[in-house]
């Protein structure tokens, strides 16, 4: 089996990393993309159906439960069958599916579509950043995994300008359709990109000791106490986040657009202004990461939004909108430019996308009421008011790493 690994490894050379950073990157900003078509093309799908603000804010919520299935799905498979393996899944898996949503004629047919589109959603951000976090030496790790969140929001800006271009024009049916793009990737992707060297040898391992049968990842994190209590402590942190960070995304542009009176093509140029310094944010946070420390950079992200919100809010004027926006989006940035690096270092490599990828999608399961519930909120007051409390949920999420999560546990490269 010796001779196996090296053959597997004789494909990963020097530059290898930077193919797989430049795929990933693209993966994710396809993954950003097609998150944000709902979010654009919310109102019109609203008025089309004849939805209620309610029905419309669970359109989100699909969204988050298939992400959030295919995030614990995913984690497990890429630890199963190999992390590129299932980011291209995943992006023919949403690609295509979200293709047929232009297609659907009903609350109903859309609800259940999306839910199984977002299946690839959820398993591409685990895949990603586990594939990269097993690739990137550990001393600029956090610097690179920073930049590679950045594709997510890069994604959000294509988005933003497809819409303005597309649904003004040819309305929102044409904006899903724009999402089969992505399958010619997935397929040069999985040419081109081999497992990490850490995940081969990691798969190696049960066939070079036989005498130890192979037990499951999932009893292998909850026998272990160290490994049980930093997957419920990250299955609530990020619970929290995503609470916060898919309410507030899925229902700005309506709030921009309904409750501030801006126009559909004036939105989506204040959203790319906030999405912009979003790039800058969570680019900076992995420098800051690197530099100050996982947990720091984290919580500082977290409660500074948190802070941020209600000031959106309770005090945006036309004069001084752009600027909330624009200081929001660097603040709302921070803990996604650091949150891959933190939880990749909190479990060892055998059970590295299982932990990840369950922790993170348990938690993103209890989010998935967020989009449902800011719609509840603004059906018997304003999307504002829902605001608030997803301000409230960014602030716990930033308290419990900074009390209860130590950073650097593991080194994804060795462990």
């Amino acid at each position: 089996m010796a001779v196996n690994s090296n053959q597997f490894a004789s494909r990963i050379g020097p530059n290898t990393w930077k193919i797989a950073f430049i795929f990933a990157f693209l993966a994710l900003l396809v993954d950003g993309a097609d998150l944000m078509l709902l979010s654009y093309s919310l109102n019109s799908i609203k008025a089309d159906f004849g939805l209620t603000s309610v029905e419309a804010g669970m359109l989100g919520s699909f969204t988050l439960a298939g992400m959030a299935i295919g995030g614990i799905f995913g984690g497990w498979a890429s630890d199963r069958f190999g992390r590129v393996r299932i980011v291209v899944v995943s992006i023919l898996t949403f690609s295509i599916l979200t293709c047929g949503l232009g297609l659907t004629h009903s609350f109903l047919q859309f609800g259940i579509l999306r839910f199984f589109a977002s299946l690839g959603l959820g398993s591409l951000y685990i895949a990603c950043n586990t594939l990269m976090a097993e690739y990137v030496p550990t001393r600029y790790r956090t610097t690179v995994l920073g930049t590679l969140q950045a594709g997510w929001t890069v994604g959000y800006i294509v988005a933003t300008l497809l819409a303005g271009w597309i649904i003004p024009e040819h309305g929102w049916r044409m904006l899903f359709f724009v999402a089969i793009v992505p399958v010619l990737m997935a397929v040069l992707m999985q040419i081109l990109v081999p497992e990490p060297a850490a995940w081969q040898q990691a798969r190696l391992q049960p066939l070079q000791n036989t005498e130890q049968p192979k037990e499951s990842a999932f009893k292998l994190i909850f026998q272990d106490k160290r490994n049980r209590n930093m997957f419920i402590l990250w299955a609530l942190t990020a619970g929290f986040l995503q609470f916060g960070y898919y309410g507030v995304n899925n229902w700005m542009p309506s709030y921009l657009e309904s409750e501030l009176g801006m126009k559909f093509k004036e939105m989506t140029a204040y959203m790319v202004g906030t999405y912009t310094a979003m790039i800058l944010g969570k680019i900076l946070a992995g420098y800051m990461a690197d530099k100050l420390g996982r947990r720091f950079t984290y919580a500082f992200g977290a409660i500074g939004t948190a802070i941020f919100l209600p000031l959106i809010v309770f005090y945006n004027s036309p004069d001084n909108i752009l600027y909330l926006l624009v200081i929001f989006g660097f603040l709302y940035g921070i803990p996604y430019g650091v949150n891959a690096t933190y939880m990749t270092e909190s479990f060892p490599t055998a059970i590295r996308g299982t932990a990840i990828g369950g922790a993170y999608n348990v938690g993103r399961l209890g989010a998935a009421i967020a989009p449902a519930t800011i719609g509840f909120l603004a059906s018997g007051g304003s999307i504002g008011l829902g605001f608030v409390v997803m301000g409230a949920a960014y602030f716990i999420c930033g308290v419990i790493p900074a009390l209860f999560i130590k950073e650097k546990q593991y080194d994804p490269q060795k462990s």
